[in-house]
């Protein structure tokens, strides 16, 4: 397929989100922005959070990595089922009883106004950067792929989809976010369906085929039990259950529109139906790994050097028109659906944590414009990393970007932990460089421990250890009185 197809598709695509965006913006206020005015059906929230928890990192990453990893992600997959229980047990009913809107004013409420924008900042941080990074890995695909061959610069197929994400997402935000991301998490299911169905016809295999093919693969084994290995199942499952409660329980662009349904119930029933969703999804995902791989050895095709090649590489140039479409709109929709809510959320922690937006007097009008500015504001910054990013031109680099953005969820892991389950007050004032220092102390361990812990490896378990070298430090240093909870 032709790169002037692929950039009508996605030109198509587009329009139909400005589509949806303007249909649902009408009449926005701030409480349509924020929280959606808290008539987000579950049903729709939940669909549209597939899109939004699978990066368009995910999309090519976890086929690509099959061959060296498995199905040892699964084992993650199955410890965020846990995790996300644990959110629906415990962490919802806290936000909805409190009415927040950013969920880090209950570390406000809870320690002091510098645990509050601290929470905040490592949010803003590890969301920019991790948006940044993953935008930037799928706008080098398509820019590879697609837009060299139209001479199109890169700086300008970045801002040129910067733009069209602040346009729809600026005036109607949560409200808006529910029903594009309802789309695009379509589009991405699309995708994903249409790519199996192009390896199956090529393969001249049916369904029962395809599920024999995968089954039998040395490939698809999923569990492992050396204590020393990475992917040893212990660590990975309960890491896939902090790592839900850190990077969704306690992650104001996860929550954000959970805390958008009508009610508690239906925020709940909305988080376990994307849970058990998700099993499945990344199933399909990981067995498609499998497929791309038969598929290359089947018809003798060298497999690229890097993994994260593997995907577009087959789909754009060996599996003929219907695997391109649905590879590139299935990116597109991987990555924007993670990205765009990703300027509301920003907007919203911002505006809530560092400007007061809560308890502000000022003028309506005041309170809008503002928040437009820093919406724009974060677009524009957004793009900057972007463009660092390529300049750079670095895996290693955005790979240690990436890592360092998931070692920011300790810290807040840790600080809710110790709110949530003790009563004990802490020194306001040394969250912030206990928050920034935990995270440091996690990489001298990682680069050490293997050897001095007989060849030991690190895997998601690092979240855990930050978070506890986080607690520990503030309730051991902390003063011994016994402090206010609220209600």
């Amino acid at each position: 397929m032709s790169p002037s197809w692929i950039l009508v598709c996605i030109g198509c695509y587009f329009a139909a989100l400005l589509a949806i965006a303007w249909k649902t913006s009408r009449g926005a206020t701030s409480g349509s922005y924020y929280l959606g005015n808290k008539t987000s059906p579950w049903y729709a929230v939940a669909f549209g959070y597939i899109g939004d928890s699978l990066s368009g990192v995910t999309f090519i990453s976890v086929p690509g990595q099959v061959a060296s990893s498995k199905f040892a992600y699964l084992q993650v997959v199955l410890g965020n089922l846990v995790g996300y229980a644990i959110i629906a047990g415990v962490l919802l009913p806290l936000y909805y009883r409190l009415n927040l809107t950013s969920i880090y004013s209950y570390l406000g409420s809870r320690f002091g106004s510098h645990s509050q924008k601290t929470g905040s900042f490592f949010f803003l941080i590890s969301r920019l950067t991790g948006a940044a990074a993953r935008l930037y890995l799928a706008a080098s695909v398509l820019q590879s792929f697609i837009f060299d061959a139209w001479h199109i610069p890169f700086a300008a197929t970045v801002s040129v989809s910067i733009l069209l994400m602040l346009v729809y997402t600026m005036r109607g935000g949560i409200r808006t976010l529910v029903w594009t991301d309802t789309f695009q998490s379509t589009f991405l299911l699309l995708g994903l369906g249409l790519s199996i169905l192009a390896i199956a016809q090529r393969l001249d295999l049916d369904l029962r085929g395809l599920i024999t093919l995968v089954k039998e693969s040395e490939m698809s084994r999923t569990f492992f039990w050396d204590w020393r290995d990475k992917n040893f199942f212990w660590k990975q499952f309960v890491s896939g259950i902090f790592l839900a409660i850190a990077m969704n329980g306690l992650d104001q662009n996860m929550m954000q529109k959970n805390l958008s349904c009508r009610t508690l119930r239906e925020a709940r029933t909305n988080l376990c139906a994307f849970s058990i969703v998700m099993v499945l999804v990344n199933l399909v995902f990981l067995s498609l790994g499998v497929l791309l791989h038969h598929f290359a050895q089947a018809k003798g095709i060298p497999l690229p050097s890097r993994t994260d090649a593997l995907f577009p590489t087959l789909a754009l140039q060996h599996l003929g028109v219907l695997a391109s479409v649905a590879f590139v709109i299935g990116l597109t929709a991987a990555t924007f659906s993670s990205a765009d809510s990703v300027l509301t959320t920003l907007t919203t922690s911002f505006c809530f944590d560092f400007l007061g937006q809560e308890k502000s007097l000022a003028p309506e009008t005041t309170k809008t414009r503002r928040r437009h500015l820093v919406h724009a504001g974060f677009a524009v910054i957004l793009l900057g990393f972007i463009l660092a990013f390529r300049a750079l031109d670095s895996d290693a680099v955005i790979d240690a970007i990436l890592r360092l953005a998931g070692y920011t969820y300790g810290p807040l892991l840790g600080l809710f932990a110790l709110g949530l389950t003790t009563r004990c007050s802490i020194r306001d004032r040394w969250v912030p460089w206990v928050c920034c220092g935990s995270p440091l102390l996690c990489l001298v361990l990682e680069q050490n421990v293997p050897a001095w812990f007989g060849g030991y490896r690190f895997g998601f378990e690092l979240l855990l250890v930050n978070a506890l070298i986080t607690a520990g430090t503030l309730w051991v240093f902390g003063p011994r009185e016994r402090d206010h909870v609220p209600a």
